[in-house]
């Protein structure tokens, strides 16, 4: 344990790829707009009305998303009105899903209130709630400290411009 110990302390974590996902999705409305767009949120004002934020806020936070790649704006027309946008996920801001259904499971567990969760999401095909499950590669489901930190290709080793 202490050669890991060693080893770890050596590691740079200025390529950190949990603090990255940050700088794009650390703030509360940057997460809850990205709940919306699950939940199947298209326009600019229902998102500043379901996300609870002002005018301002939310078109910055949906210029962010958009620019990181997570939403992508696409034209529409209702009859007799201008051209306007709507945001859609794009594959990037799909595969962010098991982040979000993380953070619902661990919220409904630990910081819902006396009444429960206020939503569940459920399988298509079966009804069943849906639930984000870690598990390795090899298709094993991994509890808590049943794994191990392991330098990954992107380490930057302290005091080194070499990985």
């Amino acid at each position: 344990m202490s050669d890991l110990l060693t080893g770890r302390d050596a590691w740079s974590m200025a390529n950190c790829s949990i603090a990255r996902t940050l700088e794009i999705v650390g703030t509360r409305a940057s997460l809850l707009i990205m709940r919306e767009a699950f939940f199947g949120t298209r326009r600019f004002d229902d998102f500043a009305r379901r996300v609870g934020i002002g005018e301002p806020a939310t078109s910055a936070r949906l210029k962010e998303l958009t620019a990181a790649g997570l939403l992508e704006r696409v034209p529409y027309q209702e009859r007799g009105q201008r051209t306007r946008y709507a945001y859609q996920l794009t594959e990037k801001g799909r595969d962010f899903q098991p982040v979000l259904v993380a953070l619902r499971q661990w919220g409904d567990i630990w910081a819902a209130g006396e009444q429960g969760p206020p939503v569940v999401v459920r399988h298509k095909e079966c009804d069943a709630a849906v639930h984000a499950v870690i598990r390795c590669d090899d298709g094993h489901d991994v509890p808590f400290g049943d794994s191990f930190v392991d330098a990954g290709p992107g380490l930057i080793h302290v005091g080194s411009d070499s990985r």
